[in-house]
């Protein structure tokens, strides 16, 4: 029951965010100087170097723009959205790719794809039997109750910081939250350049800020999961050690998306 109260109001809280932040765009006033078209388009619209962008993006109105500016890329560079059909690949942009910023509504679907995707679920088990076999968190018991009272806080855990990184904070902050490809260089340059996707991150106009999205995200998510652990994981130790992890795992995620084209293409012999 807490569980699903829990993801309930987490779910129904982002749904009306969203809600309110396209209401709050589609209302936006009109400047003087401008056309209806154009007071409507968003900044990186005005940018001539992204109006390719734009366009592969309205021949396919029904993809989401990462899927469709994937599209234009050689095959043997392509991010697919699955990795091995089970890893959730959705916010990562091939190499060579540049799609137009996601859209809060495009934003938030892309939370709700890595949050409720089959494979999210399969996920938390393995790390909750993990936590319950290694007797993580004493207070929350071992057996069959142990395991359920791991599972829909390790849920929860990935749910709510899904939404707080890839959603609520780019769109306040005007972030891109997806993985852009680097896909050439040596090892070492990709592999540095793509665990250090957590800390430097695209703005809409495409210039490299500080990822304040995920660190921030990141922290947020583990201030809110002191509510419902048990007093003796709210240490400042405890939360750090669950701090690291989530950006380090978000890194590592990230080195494995920039490698998996080259992996497919020369080890396995296959399309990504």
């Amino acid at each position: 029951m807490r569980f699903a109260l829990a993801v309930f109001l987490t779910f129904s809280a982002v749904c009306a965010f969203a809600q309110q932040t396209d209401s709050t765009q589609s209302s936006a006033p009109q400047t003087q100087n401008s056309t209806p078209q154009e007071s409507s388009k968003p900044a990186w619209q005005q940018d001539p170097a992204r109006k390719a962008a734009e366009k592969r993006n309205t021949e396919l109105p029904n993809a989401p723009s990462t899927t469709a500016a994937n599209r234009e890329v050689p095959p043997s560079k392509q991010q697919p959205k699955r990795i091995l059909g089970i890893m959730p690949n959705y916010r990562a942009v091939s190499a060579g790719a540049l799609p137009p910023p996601p859209t809060p509504k495009e934003s938030f679907k892309l939370a709700t794809q890595n949050s409720f995707d089959y494979s999210a679920f399969t996920f938390v088990g393995i790390t909750s039997l993990l936590a319950e076999a290694s007797n993580a968190h004493p207070q929350l018991g071992k057996g069959v109750g142990g395991f359920g009272q791991y599972y829909w806080r390790g849920f929860l855990d990935k749910t709510d910081g899904n939404y707080w990184v890839i959603f609520v904070l780019p769109t306040f902050l005007h972030q891109d939250e997806r993985y852009y490809a680097l896909g050439k260089g040596s090892i070492l340059k990709r592999g540095v350049y793509a665990a250090s996707r957590v800390l430097i991150t695209p703005n809409y106009q495409g210039h490299n800020t500080f990822n304040t999205s995920e660190v921030l995200g990141r922290g947020i998510s583990q201030a809110i999961s002191t509510t419902y652990y048990p007093a003796a994981d709210r240490t400042f130790g405890a939360i750090a050690s669950k701090y690291g992890y989530a950006l380090g795992r978000d890194a590592l995620s990230n080195v494995f998306r920039e490698f998996w084209p080259d992996i497919a293409t020369h080890v396995l012999h296959r399309h990504p």
